[in-house]
């Protein structure tokens, strides 16, 4: 594997920075779950799943998508700017969450089902606003090459969160240890990336040119008018499954799958983070006809790299889940297990997603979008009486499809740069 990387080039040493932060971060909560799942309930897992499905979905406005256009400008001054444009977002939309939960909570917990929430439901503003911090510094970050710090900013998230989890747990928080752990991780992380901001690069504050804010604004309202909605509806498409799954089987089965779905992720956040994030780095800085060559030495790179992990996955998750978090936890290995080949191209594809950007075709993004929404949503909603694991296997099944057919377009839309 070492021979395939290239350990030299520095694409590689800062894919190798990431995921060794990538790795200790991930290595405490796999660490403990086995205790949080003896601590938490299915029940409890399924109560914080609706949460961050709220959450998540009102997150997905807080900065307009303008983060992803630090990485775009040639002057770091112009970058700079659209830092402070995304900040300043952050916060104008954390106070319109927060307006949103006062007037529409009691609708809010009616629709999921679960009054149990209405007090929480008044900390997801405060996660919007460090989510769309953290978002901007993230980026920030990677443009400036500081992995380290983003390594770093990883361990310490996981870190907060995991001890918050067992501490909280063994006092008998139950679901609203799991939501403030999460919380409390959101904060510690953004601090981690402000102070190194303020620390390193607070000089080049002199250099923000206020004026093109609004020139910036522009020249990148792409972003907002057609990333944000493809945002709105990938976000809505796990928020949406995670609601119907509550709706049609039961919050103990959302818990079941929300497990599933967060161990099976490991592997994607530990090594497919990283891989992406230098990936947009890279392309984000190397001539448009070089973009092809790149994409397909990226794909053989992260097939070889994840092809193994997820065999494992679909051929054992069964078991080990079964083992590892106990036999009440059985029905979540299993859908582990049906959910692998969907997950290992979902792995190798996304990342690609960087292509239609720096191609300016955020249309296309769009439209896949809208299909990869609809089409799982739809499936549960025909097919919830044929039982859970039924249901699962199609979405599997279609999703893995769309993802095939969606990869062949970038690749395509890349090659036909190389004329």
């Amino acid at each position: 594997m070492l021979s395939k990387l290239k350990p030299k080039s520095e694409f590689t040493r800062n894919v190798l920075t990431l995921m060794t932060g990538s790795m200790i971060a991930q290595a405490i909560p796999i660490a403990i779950s086995p205790i949080l799942t003896r601590i938490y309930t299915p029940k409890d897992f399924g109560i914080f799943a609706l949460y961050m499905s709220v959450a998540s979905l009102l997150a997905t406005f807080a900065t307009g998508r303008y983060e992803l256009a630090i990485m775009l400008p040639k002057k770091d001054e112009d970058a700079l700017t659209i830092l402070s444009l995304s900040l300043i977002i952050s916060f104008i939309i954390s106070f319109l969450s927060l307006l949103f939960i006062v007037i529409f909570n009691e609708n809010i917990c009616n629709l999921l089902g679960n009054n149990l929430l209405s007090n929480w439901l008044y900390l997801i503003p405060i996660s919007v606003l460090f989510t769309g911090l953290y978002q901007s510094f993230n980026y920030w970050n990677n443009r400036r090459k500081y992995y380290k710090t983003l390594a770093i900013s990883r361990v310490s998230v996981s870190a907060t969160t995991g001890t918050s989890n067992l501490s909280l747990g063994a006092s008998g928080f139950g679901a609203s240890g799991l939501i403030i752990s999460t919380l409390l991780g959101q904060i510690v992380s953004t601090l981690v990336l402000a102070k190194s901001f303020y620390k390193v690069d607070r000089k080049l504050l002199k250099n923000a040119n206020k004026v093109k804010l609004i020139a910036l604004m522009k020249k990148y309202k792409k972003f907002p008018l057609l990333n944000l909605p493809n945002a709105v509806i990938d976000s809505f498409r796990l928020s949406g499954i995670n609601m119907l799954i509550a709706k049609y089987f039961t919050t103990g089965v959302l818990g079941q799958f929300s497990l599933a779905w967060k161990m099976v992720q490991v592997p994607i956040i530990l090594i497919g983070g990283s891989l992406g994030q230098v990936f947009f780095q890279k392309i984000s800085s190397i001539p448009k006809s070089d973009i092809y060559l790149t994409i397909i030495t990226y794909i053989k790179k992260a097939s070889f790299i994840s092809a193994p992990i997820f065999l494992v996955i679909y051929l054992f998750s069964k078991d080990i889940f079964g083992f590892v978090f106990g036999e009440e936890w059985i029905l979540a290995g299993e859908s582990a297990s049906i959910m692998a080949p969907w997950l290992f191209i979902n792995f190798v594809s996304s990342p690609l997603v960087a292509v239609m950007l720096i191609l300016n075709k955020q249309e296309y993004v769009l439209i896949f979008s809208i299909f990869y929404m609809l089409i799982p949503l739809l499936l549960i909603i025909n097919l919830y009486s044929y039982g859970f694991i039924y249901t699962l296997i199609q979405i599997t099944l279609a999703m893995s499809i769309l993802l095939l057919l969606f990869s062949m377009v970038i690749i395509y839309q890349a090659k036909k740069e190389q004329i």
